[in-house]
């Protein structure tokens, strides 16, 4: 697979969903891909990216933007309270908010600097253990927390089961989405995201399909 079959796959995906053609963002998921793989895709001129990690992202992508005009950076994985600070300084969304000591750093983080990454919240839509995410039960309550704190808050996002159809999942964020008022729907991967589409994502996660197959972890 390359950037423009995924690109194409996208726009299909739109056309068949009734949708006008880039009204879903694609993000390349670039989590330990090697620097000549990514760059190539910024030389085909993708500009929005997707990492897992902080640290990874620090070590990455300050040399690219230099280089590059227009990158946006969304954080997709999970962020320690600890590493909120630095993650407010490189990433433009932070799309794992899950929890309320999490969403209090970045109000705080938020006064501070005067400024703030968009923020989406990480519902759990599957209620699995060990994944991170709100609870669907207890999602209104926390987007409601958020907003008390005057974040900026744009969307949910989601990462449904493995082994589970996901239209079920991206049915149910798109329903705790339009209650409470949140267009931004980052879900779809891969193997799904034409689903995704249809049944109204903003942001798609694309990683491999675009890159290659992953080199570590």
């Amino acid at each position: 697979m390359s950037l423009q079959a995924i690109l194409d796959r996208l726009r299909a995906a739109e056309e068949k969903a009734g949708r006008a053609p880039g009204t879903v963002k694609l993000i390349a998921v670039s989590k330990v891909q090697p620097p000549e793989r990514v760059e190539a895709v910024l030389e085909q001129g993708h500009r929005l990216f997707g990492e897992n990690r902080v640290q990874e992202a620090q070590s990455r992508w300050p040399d690219f933007q230099a280089r590059f005009e227009g990158i946006s950076l969304h954080l997709v994985g999970p962020l320690q309270s600890n590493k909120a600070r630095a993650a407010v300084e490189m990433f433009d969304a932070i799309q794992s908010l899950d929890r309320p000591k999490l969403a209090s750093t970045l109000a705080r983080l938020a006064q501070e600097r005067g400024a703030c990454p968009d923020l989406f919240v990480q519902v759990n839509t599957g209620t699995e253990p060990q994944k991170a995410g709100v609870l669907p039960d207890a999602a209104d309550e926390f987007i409601a927390r958020v907003r008390a704190m005057d974040l900026p808050l744009a969307g949910l996002m989601c990462i449904p089961p493995v082994d589970e159809d996901p239209a079920p999942h991206f049915r149910l964020l798109g329903e705790i989405g339009a209650r409470n008022g949140l267009s931004g729907l980052s879900m779809g991967m891969s193997d799904d995201f034409e689903t995704a589409v249809a049944l109204g994502a903003t942001h798609v996660r694309v990683g491999s399909a675009i890159f290659g197959a992953r080199s570590a972890g």
